[in-house]
């Protein structure tokens, strides 16, 4: 595995292998350098390339002494453990707060659950969209009328998730540079995704800046901040909320008269994506990025997965990586010294775990 130079250089981590956000957290420190030792069971296969690149893979029978023992070592030097399991889960197998942080004071014992370690959901089973729905936020995301609609599972597993299990991890491993004390971040999607909310619970409610669904400024009903189907079939976005850029977007489209009055008076809404939408429908998504992408019309083409990293911007800042004939989402976010690189896995655990040991 070629080495890295990157801010998080030094750093032990010890990832038990699940799925969803705990092995986003563990790439997301060791794309910034940690040293990822990932524990797999026995017989199990690397399920993602690109999430789960730059570990260092070994297998582990967690419920045999040697097993058992393996663990306790690589956790006696290790300066984070990253696990997903059940509440409890952990415990059971003599691997609990109480056991590992007796042994490494120092250890950062980070617990990536959905309902968290407490409460009376913390030991039901349950996926992304359940932890959003009891939110508030699965409820705001959808057209009026309808259901509401699964926002892939970037809201909760990723953005409530693995994002604020790396932030708190940070957060702790900063308190031990004074303390020297470690300490168990409960990094619970329920808690991160309400967290997410915080913008909509400080700002007054009305009809403009509300998450009903389907209604308000944001939540898809006004006209100037919406998608909108172009002649090809191809899809655009306009985002155009201060009266400037609004501006500027209808000049430049060459937009109806009528739309510069009343923006944000909602009766008009409805009349006005009527109009726009017919507008849009007059030319294609690639003449549209001609006449309106890099202005202040605030304008962007929608775009499929496939197809982003052909963006000349994206390519510009080379979001996207091919790497061992695979393309992947480059390290971010980006630093000035100490770049995060992408690295290969290798079955070499074992190995980094007994240099360790040797290092003290």
């Amino acid at each position: 595995m070629s080495q890295s130079n990157g801010p998080l250089t030094g750093l032990k981590v010890v990832e038990f292998v699940g799925i969803g956000p705990g092995p986003h957290v563990a790439m997301l420190l060791a794309d910034l350098g940690a040293e990822v030792v990932r524990i797999e069971r026995p017989g199990g296969q690397a399920m993602n390339p690109v999430v789960e690149r730059a570990r260092h893979r070994v297998e582990v029978d967690l419920k045999s002494p040697e097993g058992h023992q393996f663990v306790l070592d690589a956790l006696s030097h290790a300066d984070v453990l990253v696990e997903g399991y059940r509440p409890g889960v952990m415990e059971r197998l003599g691997l609990g707060p109480e056991v590992l942080m007796e042994l490494n004071q120092r250890l950062i014992f980070a617990r990536m659950t959905g309902w968290g370690q407490d409460g009376p959901l913390a030991k039901a089973a349950g996926h992304d969209l359940n932890y959003i729905a009891i939110t508030g936020a699965l409820d705001a995301i959808g057209k009026k009328g309808d259901l509401p609609i699964p926002p892939q599972n970037l809201v909760g597993d990723f953005g409530g998730g693995s994002m604020y299990c790396a932030f708190g991890i940070l957060a702790a491993l900063y308190e031990r540079e004074r303390s020297g004390k470690g300490q168990v971040v409960d990094a619970a999607i329920v808690d991160g995704v309400t967290s997410l909310m915080s913008f909509f619970f400080g700002q007054p409610a009305n009809a403009i800046r509300t998450t009903k669904r389907g209604h308000g400024l944001l939540g898809g009903a006004a006209h100037f901040y919406r998608c909108y189907t172009c002649a090809d079939g191809k899809e655009v976005s306009v985002g155009a909320i201060e009266p400037q850029f609004y501006a500027e977007l209808l000049e430049r489209a060459d937009a109806p008269a009528e739309l510069r009055e009343g923006q944000l008076d909602i009766a008009n809404w409805e009349d006005y994506t009527d109009k726009l939408a017919a507008l849009f429908k007059t030319r294609t998504q690639s003449d549209w990025c001609e006449l309106l992408e890099g202005t202040d019309a605030c304008f962007a083409p929608v775009l499929p997965l496939d197809e982003a990293r052909d963006h000349p911007h994206m390519k510009a800042r080379d979001v996207y990586v091919e790497h061992g004939g695979t393309w992947h989402t480059a390290p971010a976010p980006r630093f000035s010294r100490t770049p995060g690189t992408i690295r290969d896995s290798a079955r070499d655990g074992e190995d980094v775990v007994a240099r360790w040991k040797q290092e003290g």
